[in-house]
């Protein structure tokens, strides 16, 4: 038994089961990131957050795992391309911590695809790209940490 500490449901709105993006091009921000073990416990992955900073779905987050530590050199080849292909698009050529790519607005191109386990479809990120197609800034290693004002919020 948990005590659930005089939760009062009547207060809360309740959850709604979200159905995922449609296939398209969205800006977003990576808002988190965590690097993580396997399931098999061979390799590791970053995890990424996408969150949509704009337009109807604006709120809503994709997620991406970059498998950059794995017994497969293909698995971790495609996984580099990819992360290459995110750094160009917030211009940050040469992260040391994942925290640089976070909050620089990009565009992701957002697909669907059926889950294995239960045969219903899931987002996909299938590509990324600069924001309006132009080119990134450069930007340097920033000191602000967790908490301080994400530069598109300004």
């Amino acid at each position: 038994m948990a005590t659930l500490n005089n939760f009062d449901a009547n207060q809360v709105d309740p959850s709604v089961a979200l159905d995922p993006l449609p296939a398209g091009k969205y800006t977003a921000v990576i808002s988190d990131t965590e690097y993580k073990p396997t399931k098999s416990g061979g390799g590791k992955y970053l995890q990424l957050t996408f969150q949509v900073i704009d337009g109807e779905f604006k709120g809503r987050l994709v997620w991406a795992r970059l498998n950059l530590e794995n017994k497969s050199e293909m698995t971790v080849k495609i996984a580099r391309g990819e992360l290459s292909a995110i750094c160009r698009a917030v211009g940050v050529m040469q992260p040391k911590d994942s925290v640089e790519l976070h909050n620089v607005p990009l565009e992701i191109t957002v697909g669907l695809k059926k889950r294995d386990d239960n045969g219903e479809f899931t987002n996909a990120i299938k590509g990324y790209a600069k924001k309006g197609g132009g080119a990134a800034p450069q930007r340097q290693a920033s000191s602000a940490g967790p908490g301080s004002t994400p530069p598109w919020k300004r």
